[in-house]
């Protein structure tokens, strides 16, 4: 299966589809085919690179801490051995952190960007959230880790939803028996990037198009979050949907997927 040296690890990617490129960043614990809901539709128009972040599923898991900068390069330089010169790129959570940074570390690297549930800073809530994930991780089965991170990214409607409801429990019982779970370092270090990114005074220098997405009952990441970011990208779009939280993308996922196609092809 594919992997390259990059930023000195081996980096796992796949790719689906054909056209320009677009290379997809999950966020924290995720391997890259939690897109694949998307990737389903983004691949009719694009080549999408699918990669597994620093830290989780097939790509090495160093010791950490790790940085949202660090994770950047690993992608900047995942793109110079696939030959690609410019991308355009969407970040989920933590890798909605690490776009940014490959948009300003990298800025010839990116033609545009979606940024999914992002954040500029953390504040004092949002670092308690973190080290309480870090502590759950460290101390709980594998089910019951993944049952607290449902109760943060989903909202009402979905728990009220029974096939989506069901979804969940597959979820919890898919963790219980998951054969290579992450390991609690690579957690703890993927968590190190999300608590110390700070692009505040930076945003600023972006020169891409950009959209900042997300929902607003998000209680991971709320939406000062992203509203805070969209108002310092200059031109920056933003789209924050009702009734959805960190999860929006699978909340929304018929609004979800249309729209950010229809904007990635336009951008």
């Amino acid at each position: 299966m594919p992997h390259v040296s990059t930023n000195g690890i081996q980096m796992y990617y796949e790719e689906r589809g054909n056209g320009e490129p677009l290379v997809c960043i999950m966020g924290v614990t995720a391997p890259g085919g939690v897109w694949e809901a998307h990737a389903a539709e983004w691949s009719k128009h694009f080549r999408c690179i699918l990669g597994d972040n620093r830290g989780v599923g097939q790509t090495d898991k160093p010791e950490g801490p790790y940085t949202s900068a660090m994770m950047a390069d690993d992608y900047a330089g995942l793109m110079d051995q696939l030959g690609i010169k410019q991308a355009r790129v969407v970040g989920c959570s933590l890798g909605s952190v690490i776009a940014q940074q490959l948009a300003l570390r990298h800025p010839d690297k990116v033609k545009s960007m979606i940024l999914m549930c992002t954040w500029a800073r953390q504040d004092r809530f949002g670092l308690y959230t973190w080290q309480h994930m870090m502590k759950c991780k460290a101390t709980m089965r594998p089910e019951d880790f993944m049952h607290y991170v449902q109760m943060l990214i989903f909202t009402k409607p979905w728990f009220d939803n029974d096939d989506c409801w069901n979804n969940m429990q597959q979820g919890l019982k898919d963790a219980a028996t998951n054969p290579a779970p992450q390991p609690v370092h690579a957690m703890e270090a993927q968590a190190a990037a999300a608590i110390t990114h700070n692009t505040i005074g930076e945003l600023k220098n972006v020169k891409c198009p950009a959209l900042v997405i997300g929902g607003k009952d998000d209680v991971f990441t709320p939406k000062w979050m992203g509203e805070e970011v969209a108002a310092a990208i200059p031109g920056a779009d933003l789209h924050l949907y009702d009734n959805a939280g960190h999860a929006f993308h699978w909340e929304c996922l018929s609004d979800f997927n249309p729209r950010t196609t229809e904007w990635l092809l336009k951008h």
